[in-house]
């Protein structure tokens, strides 16, 4: 025979094998899904999920075929939570802006580099030492980027410096913010945000004035005068000079309607208020970022270290500068874990947080407190859990960014990602819960999804700009399926999308599977 014959049969004989094992391969294949489904043939089987899912599908795209989303674009991504599987999906690979559900990153690269017990530090130190009643040297105040420092933290500074007999101070009193870099906004906040609470100044040395922590902004409370045509009281919260009040605001009869304005000028500190308030009328309060903060929580300090009778000598000068290294330690302080300043950063969604957390993680991994590094931890997190880089922009951590880019499909990739981690019921735990009513614990969701299949069972991060809105988080099914779920609508001009969004999260809850 020769070699072709030879090669002829040993293909035959080849395929006779393995003919004759194929039934039983087939065999132990169908037994197999058997057990796990005797009442189903894979067949059907397939076929009622497709059934099950093109009910969704069905469902979902009737709300978004709503014609307040005419012009606008919505991505929506729907996941299995227990395997990762796609079951909706609607323009869930294009990119969008994610507004504050870019939250949902920060919080979670902070937790994974910085762990639920991490605690933010504030210092007081000296360069000289203590003669009698007298500290000969400076005085420094620290900061490491705690957003939790309040007026009454620094009172207890002052008594403590008291305890250790210091009652005069002959040196300057300086701030040190040089644990972050100097660059106070991030570089897409809009001009006209940033006198709000929402866009305050990130400084490593700033203060909060209650506790809410809004740190880098002053409460201002405008109340009536004691007769019409009087100035209308001014109160500031904390108290401080840093600020320059300027009050053009008249009281006005009773019967008037109040029209108060209060507004700080961009670039400086110089608060304008104006309009009317009746006499009987009602107290007009808001929160203002303050420019510079560092100088402020100085400034706070310095009035607490003069309520305790401690005071500034000489030639002595309030200012900013750098710690020398062999700087002695007189008080110190740590922020409550991170495992609750969660819940006031993600239930109230707080820009001031997540940007200090941007910056915390890129001084912790690479050295630097800069939102550069902050970020470059952030998208290396996004790559460890299967995030396809390549198709997202991060430009800050709270969202407020609209140059921020990701597609819906790649935020319930992370949030299917991050399941399996250690810290991550410390991350579902500070998400805002659809209907419950107690502020940290509904969060920006407590008068959303109040229905039966919703409340407490939809547990999500809210998003909201100039034409974004986002919801992404997670909700149980009627039979008890985990999903995750992405809805992010971007360039919409009227309408409210909150209301297609509980609709959506709503179908979801109400939906059986089996």
């Amino acid at each position: 025979m020769n070699l072709k014959g030879k090669l002829n049969t040993v293909l035959l004989v080849f395929l006779m094998v393995i003919l004759a094992i194929m039934p039983l391969t087939m065999e132990e294949n169908t037994s197999f899904v058997k057990a796990s489904d005797d009442s189903k043939t894979p067949t059907e089987s397939a076929k009622v999920a497709s059934d099950e899912t093109a009910q969704l599908t069905k469902k979902i795209d009737e709300i978004l075929n709503d014609e307040r989303l005419d012009g606008a674009i919505a991505g929506v991504s729907i996941r299995n939570a227990g395997n990762g599987a796609v079951l909706y999906s609607h323009d869930s690979d294009i990119r969008l802006h994610p507004a504050s559900n870019e939250k949902i990153i920060t919080g979670a690269s902070a937790l994974d580099v910085l762990g639920p017990d991490y605690r933010f530090s504030t210092e007081v130190l000296t360069d000289g030492e203590v003669k009698g009643k007298v500290l000969k040297g400076n005085l420094y105040l620290k900061g490491k980027g705690d957003p939790t420092l309040m007026k009454k933290d620094l009172t207890q500074f002052a008594k403590e410096l008291k305890k250790k007999g210091i009652h005069k101070i002959k040196g300057d009193l300086i701030g040190d913010d040089s644990w972050f870099d100097d660059v106070r906004l991030s570089t897409d906040l809009n001009w006209d945000d940033e006198p709000y609470y929402t866009g305050a100044q990130v400084s490593a040395l700033t203060i909060a004035p209650n506790d809410d922590y809004d740190a880098g902004t002053v409460i201002v409370e405008v109340y009536p005068g004691e007769e019409a045509e009087a100035k209308p009281k001014i109160k500031l919260v904390p108290e401080t000079d840093y600020l320059t009040i300027v009050n053009k605001a008249k009281t006005v009869g009773k019967n008037e309607s109040k029209d108060i304005s209060i507004e700080r000028e961009h670039g400086t500190n110089r608060i304008v208020i104006e309009g009317n308030i009746p006499v009987d009328g009602s107290r007009s309060r808001v929160w203002r970022s303050v420019w510079e903060p560092t100088g402020y929580a100085l400034d706070v300090f310095r009035k607490s270290l003069e309520e305790q009778g401690i005071r500034l000598i000489g030639n002595s000068k309030v200012k900013v500068g750098v710690t020398p290294e062999d700087a002695t330690v007189l008080t110190s302080r740590k922020s409550m874990p991170l495992e609750e300043l969660y819940i006031p950063f993600l239930k109230l969604s707080n820009n001031g947080h997540a940007e200090v957390l941007a910056k915390q993680m890129g001084k912790s991994v690479h050295g630097e407190g800069s939102w550069d590094k902050g970020i470059e931890v952030m998208e290396d997190k996004l790559a460890k859990y299967g995030v396809n880089t390549d198709t997202v922009m991060l430009r800050d951590g709270s969202g407020m960014s609209h140059k921020n880019l990701i597609p819906a499909e790649e935020l319930t990739k992370f949030l299917y990602e991050i399941q399996d981690e250690s810290w991550f019921p410390v991350f579902k735990n500070a998400l805002p819960v659809a209907g419950e009513p107690e502020r940290l614990v509904g969060g920006t969701l407590r008068d959303r999804m109040t229905g039966e299949s919703t409340k407490g069972n939809v547990i999500a991060k809210t998003g909201s700009l100039t034409g974004v809105s986002t919801l992404s988080g997670y909700v149980t099914s009627k039979d008890g399926k985990k999903l995750i779920f992405s809805i992010m609508m971007n360039n919409y001009k009227t309408g409210s999308m909150t209301e297609l969004q509980d609709e959506i999260a709503t179908v979801l809850a109400k939906h059986e599977f089996e």
